[in-house]
């Protein structure tokens, strides 16, 4: 609860309104009993109707009075939760958003939506029931007790009994309820992440009729999810019928004993009707503490999940009114080798070269050999496990996330925003004119296309660009990185879905850019005028030289090459 307190602090005068006010309410409750025995004992038995009128009118005004209170009491505690919901999950993003790209994967992005949305509302909704009715519960029933031993100890002896029992079995059940719901938010982001992936893959799951597999699949997920989820709320429905038969049995005692007091006069009507009053009332907070159980159990496994994420350090530093770096383009990698987490085997070993300033480098391999994890490296996406790696002759750690002001890496999927074309374009540089996005998208070779679009520049692309090819989608992304204006561009095979002549035009634009390219591809043409090739096999670097060298001297780039010329790969040689 301590992380929970971090939040509250910075709204804690209308959590204290809140409770005051809530407090008020719980006076007027407490006092109602009292003044219904008077207007019994001293007006009605008594025929003083003056009295009547008068207990029954401040009745009236303390019912007012507690309603006025009750509704001021509700509107401070929203302000509190949903301050608090606020900044949780502005705190969650935040740090979600300096995890590494090896933490984010830990953690999956199916739960972390969970705990941002799901376990940050049901935290909301155990702060506002704190707030009205959790501390109220229990005030009034601790209150009643002694309330009732003020009228009759006798009669109120019977309630004292009882509250053990209760307060016993409701700690038992709570205690199996948070084992049991946080076994239900797990199954919750097992079954977003089944929706997320069929979502994502939908023209897949069709093209490969798999609609009757993937149906089976979240059956399966959603099956589970609802039997632990019926589970948990069973545990926790079963409290009601319990307080219910021990307080209904409380109450048959209270009448039977109170009905021989008035027998024998040791009691007034009005006596027995306050404590039956406060019985029942006391059995509704009873009632009420079913539903605050369940908020509480849900709530307290949503801290838990909700504590991982922010305790948990990120890997990015935010360097704050830094003016942006000047990166010139050489880079070096000394002896460098990378493990993922949880492996034993490395994806790179004793990987070492030197790229100058403005050259153009081709990176070539089968499946699996290591360059794209290579390429991630250098923009410091992930920290290399021995080795080192320097820009511009300075260890890539001194420069820090900063070294990405410079870097840009177009991925293979051209992944776009939601927003317009000019949007995407300037996604990276957002203060380029209409003419500076042109530009750039003339050279990626994609403005003609553009053109002929309704809208232009300002046409939606939808999410993730579904309305664009996947050749489209890549030349805006590139088109994306020129307006960045790097020093050193990565680009991870993403010219795979273009044809060989835009891709030729498209390769030649960036060269006359004199910035420091990195090109992972399949193909030889796409690298074959490069100053460098590296051609990479199991995360090892087996040869390097140029197009005419590594076809003298490498058997496998030799088999690569003759490969692709009778596949007709290399129509521009």
């Amino acid at each position: 609860m301590q992380i929970i307190m971090k939040y509250v602090h910075t709204y804690r005068k209308p959590m204290v309104i809140a409770l005051c006010l809530m407090i008020v309410e719980l006076i007027v409750e407490l006092v109602q009993p009292v003044i219904m025995a008077r207007i019994i004992d001293e007006g009605i038995i008594a025929q003083e109707m003056g009295t009547v009128y008068l207990y029954g009118a401040l009745l009236l005004f303390l019912t007012l009075v507690a309603f006025v209170a009750g509704i001021s009491s509700s509107f401070f505690a929203a302000k509190v939760s949903q301050g608090v919901g606020y900044d949780m999950r502005q705190d969650l993003y935040k740090n979600v958003q300096m995890f590494s790209i090896i933490k984010i994967q830990q953690f999956t992005t199916s739960t972390l939506l969970t705990r941002m949305t799901n376990d940050v509302t049901q935290v909301q909704g155990l702060l506002f029931a704190f707030m009205r009715i959790m501390l109220r519960a229990p005030l009034f029933i601790i209150f009643s007790v002694i309330m009732s031993f003020v009228i009759n100890p006798m009669l109120a002896t019977i309630l004292l009994i009882t509250l053990p029992i209760l307060f016993t079995i409701m700690f038992f059940l709570m205690r199996k309820g948070l084992g049991l719901f946080r076994r239900v938010q797990g199954q919750i982001d097992t079954v977003n992440k089944i929706i997320r992936e069929n979502l994502l893959a939908m023209k897949l799951v069709k093209a490969y009729h798999r609609i009757t597999h993937e149906k089976k699949q979240f059956q399966k997920v959603n099956t589970q999810l609802k039997d632990d989820n019926k589970k948990a709320l069973w545990t926790m429905e079963v409290v009601m019928p319990i307080v219910m038969l021990v307080m209904n049995i409380a109450m048959i005692a209270i009448l039977w004993f109170g009905f021989v007091q008035l027998d024998t006069n040791q009691a007034q009507a009005g006596e027995v009707v306050a404590i039956v009053n406060y019985t029942t009332k006391m059995l509704a907070s009873f009632g009420v503490f079913s539903f605050l159980l369940m908020n509480v159990t849900r709530g307290k496994a949503s801290i838990d999940r909700i504590k991982e994420v922010l305790t948990e350090p990120g890997d990015d530093i935010v360097q704050r009114d830094t003016p942006q770096v000047e990166i010139q383009g050489a880079i070096a990698f000394n002896d460098v080798s990378f493990y993922y987490p949880s492996t034993s085997k490395p994806a790179l070993k004793n990987i070492t070269f030197k790229v100058n300033k403005g050259e153009k480098i081709g990176i070539l391999g089968e499946t699996g050999s290591g360059k794209t994890t290579l390429l991630h490296l250098i923009p410091y996406l992930y920290n290399v496990s021995s080795g080192s790696i320097t820009i511009d002759h300075k260890p890539i750690e001194e420069w820090g996330n900063k070294v990405r002001d410079k870097i840009t890496l177009v991925p293979q999927e051209g992944f776009l925003f939601s927003g317009t074309i000019r949007e995407n374009i300037a996604w990276g540089n957002e203060h380029l004119s209409i003419e500076e996005v042109q530009e750039v998208a003339i050279a990626s070779q994609i403005d003609s296309y553009i053109q002929t679009l309704p809208n232009g520049y300002n046409t939606l692309v939808g999410q993730r660009g579904i309305n664009l090819s996947g050749g489209q989608k890549q030349r805006i992304s590139i088109a994306r990185a020129l307006a960045d204006q790097p020093s050193i561009l990565l680009l991870d095979d993403s010219t795979s879905a273009l044809d060989a002549t835009t891709e030729k035009q498209v390769l030649e634009a960036i060269r006359k850019r004199q910035c420091t390219t990195i090109i992972v591809s399949q193909k030889i043409s796409s690298v074959a005028d490069a100053n460098q090739i590296i051609l990479l096999e199991k995360g090892q670097i087996k040869e390097i030289g140029t197009h005419q060298q590594l076809l003298q001297r490498s058997s496998l780039y030799q088999k690569m090459w003759q490969s692709q010329k009778k596949d007709g790969v290399l129509v521009n040689e």
